[in-house]
């Protein structure tokens, strides 16, 4: 049974970091691309990075482009998100999907993903 847990989310300032992981069972990340996205209230869940299991290629949103950084671990099935220099406009919530590598052709497009965790409450706020 494939399942994606998300941790990592809290409350910080502007100009501050977290770093999201996202655990994943039932299934190896070298088959699977697995995808950041986050919703704000009232907008639309959109992409924010990506990384994907046989080659590491990595897509990022232009806006959080030189501020976050995407990782994995192997032998921990986890993929983190390190987020620094966050910014008011980065709150939401974050979630973390899978779907298998080969089918995904646009990295950032919800629709493109099979698997969803449950999400992780990011708020940037003085």
């Amino acid at each position: 049974q494939v399942q994606l847990v998300e941790s990592g989310g809290g409350l910080v300032q502007p100009g501050g970091s977290l770093r999201l992981s996202c655990a994943a069972s039932g299934f190896t990340l070298d088959r699977y691309v697995i995808g950041w996205f986050r919703q704000a209230p009232g907008k639309e869940r959109e992409g924010v990075s990506s990384i994907s299991g046989p080659d590491g290629v990595t897509y990022f949103l232009d806006s959080v482009k030189g501020r976050f950084t995407i990782s994995r671990d192997n032998a921990k099935n986890t993929v983190y998100l390190q987020m620094n220099s966050l910014k008011p406009e980065d709150t939401g919530v974050y979630y973390c999907a899978a779907g298998v590598a080969g089918s995904i052709t646009l990295h950032l497009l919800r629709y493109e993903y099979d698997y969803w965790g449950l999400g992780t409450q990011v708020t940037v706020s003085s």
